[in-house]
């Protein structure tokens, strides 16, 4: 049987609007299990961010090397997504919306506590990291099945008009796995020893998981299944392959083009630049010391989670498309000159010293590849000392490899040379703590890139429940928001990253948000309509 197309509301208008306690226990019972279900996924990148899980399961002698191997074990994860979204898509829209995402959550919460008792490379060799990509994998295939069954799962209770707002708690709650995380970690810091902490104590965060999980099982038993599924079953209205059908129906492989480059990939490489980028940034690249960067990124993030809300609600009244597009729109006119004014306030020394003392690296070859133990060349050599210092750098060709430090034109030829040089002209690359007056600079440009995530990620539950009949929705969703989720920003870190190493300049790895997001822009303005209701389509 053809599946039935989305109402105008995309939702509950369907099967009648459920009362206001069914409504309330909906929203916190999938809220809270999005919350500790990307908490799962989001220790890993936290900690990555922080250079423990590259020591510690990815040790290559290089600092540079390390970081890049976390970074890729985390898009690994990401990479699994759009399998997870196959596999619990057809399960979803199969079996049903409630009973998936339960096993999805108990994958999860099981692959994260399997993280925390993996021993570390230096006891068990290649073992190590084999394990923890694994376990990637599996995280990856049970978030694939959690964010379409907990979004449309709320969408199918909302009444006529709402969807966008109740939605809007699925996308806070995503936000909310990132705050618990740094949250976890800090208190686990602060009561354990720092010796204790870097040995063995940043596996409690992965441990915590499994009482976390046991909560949201608990929670989300008490939940019936969705009114539009109870009334699609009924009615014999489900399809025998969900996953054929999504690719076949009529305009549904459109649907699912601008859903993938329009809609999942914009919004994801923005909310990931406010988050894991800002967190990176602050840490490593503008050497903030690293408990004051968690909690001043922790504290930043979780005062614009109402962005979210707002912007959710917002889209119930001017439709989906309005705010996601200027959501696009001022991304690409902010970007930049948010990154320029935190790293301004953030290191003001280190920012001045490379304004006033720039280091241009002269040689005849200047090939760098950040994943060479050892470089081929004295000037690759020199590139790579500065790069694991997070020294921007500019490169000019010359007969004889040397640095030039600054307006006086200190040359240097070799490493240590070039420590001292650095030093002499005001880079000083130790942790620093800023000012009262800098760290509300901080929070601003934090508050700012959260409300750009705000805006084109708080509708979007809504829309993408809008465009897909219900029969097919589950996998309609999930296929290409993971797709875009999975590949555009769960590659994120480790591009930009790669980037910034490979260039000198710390504010380079931008450009890849900046063009994701032009891509973006360009299909959802010309790919996504409204029906005169708001609600999304495509022509």
């Amino acid at each position: 049987m053809a599946p039935h197309q989305a109402t105008g509301d995309g939702t509950a208008g369907t099967a009648g609007a459920p009362g206001s306690a069914d409504i309330r226990l909906v929203i916190s019972a999938s809220a809270l299990g999005t919350v500790f279900e990307w908490y799962d996924f989001f220790i890993y990148g936290t900690l990555a961010a922080s250079g423990i899980i590259g020591r510690a399961f990815f040790p290559a002698g290089n600092e540079t090397v390390q970081t890049l191997l976390a970074w890729a074990g985390f898009a690994v994860g990401f990479g699994f997504r759009p399998l997870g979204a196959v596999v619990f898509g057809y399960l979803g829209d199969r079996l049903g919306r409630k009973y998936t995402f339960l096993a999805t959550i108990a994958l999860m919460g099981i692959a994260t506590a399997g993280v925390g008792l993996t021993p570390e490379a230096s006891a068990i060799g290649m073992a190590a990291p084999v394990i923890i990509l694994l376990l990637r994998v599996a995280q990856g295939l049970a978030l694939g099945g959690e964010y379409g069954g907990a979004a449309i799962y709320v969408a199918e209770h909302s009444p006529r008009g709402r969807s966008g707002f109740y939605t809007s708690f699925i996308q806070a709650g995503v936000v909310g796995g990132f705050l618990l995380s740094l949250a976890v970690i800090l208190i686990v810091k602060a009561a354990l020893p720092a010796a204790t902490w870097s040995t063995w104590g940043w596996r409690i965060p992965f441990l915590f998981s499994v009482v976390l999980l046991a909560i949201s099982l608990w929670m989300r038993l008490k939940l019936s299944e969705s009114p539009v599924f109870q009334k699609m079953r009924a009615a014999g209205e489900q399809v025998a392959n969900p996953i054929k059908e999504s690719f076949t129906y009529p305009g549904n492989l459109k649907r699912m083009i601008v859903a993938l480059f329009g809609i999942a990939a914009g919004l994801t490489v923005i909310w990931y630049t406010a988050m894991f980028t800002v967190l990176s940034f602050l840490q490593t690249t503008m050497r903030v010391e690293e408990t004051t960067a968690q909690v001043i990124t922790g504290v930043g993030v979780a005062a614009g989670v109402g962005w979210f809300l707002l912007f959710g609600h917002v889209s119930d009244r001017i439709g989906r498309k309005k705010p996601i597009v200027a959501g696009y729109v001022l991304t690409l006119v902010l970007l930049f000159p948010i990154f320029w004014l935190m790293g301004a306030a953030a290191n003001p020394g280190l920012a001045r010293a490379a304004d006033t003392q720039p280091v241009v690296v002269h040689g005849p070859t200047c090939s760098y590849s950040p994943f060479d133990k050892v470089q081929a060349t004295p000037c690759g050599k020199l590139l790579d000392h500065l790069s694991k210092k997070g020294v921007p750098y500019s490169v000019t060709a010359a007969p004889d490899t040397y640095v030039a430090v600054g307006s006086g034109d200190v040359t240097v030829t070799t490493p240590q040379e070039l420590d001292a040089a650095l030093t002499r002209a005001g880079y000083d690359l130790t942790p620093v703590r800023p000012s009262p007056g800098n760290i509300a600079l901080i929070l601003v440009a934090i508050l700012a890139m959260s409300m750009l995530s705000g805006i084109t990620y708080g509708p979007v539950a809504a829309l993408l429940a809008e465009m897909f009949p219900p029969a097919i929705r589950y996998s309609s969703l999930s296929i290409p928001y993971h797709l875009g989720t999975g590949y555009f920003g769960g590659f994120l870190p480790f591009i930009s990253q790669y980037i910034v190493a490979k260039t000198g300049d710390p504010y380079a790895g931008l450009w890849y948000t900046f063009a994701v997001v032009v891509m973006a822009l360009l299909v959802t303005l010309f790919g996504l309509k409204e029906d005169r209701g708001g609600a999304a389509a495509v022509a």
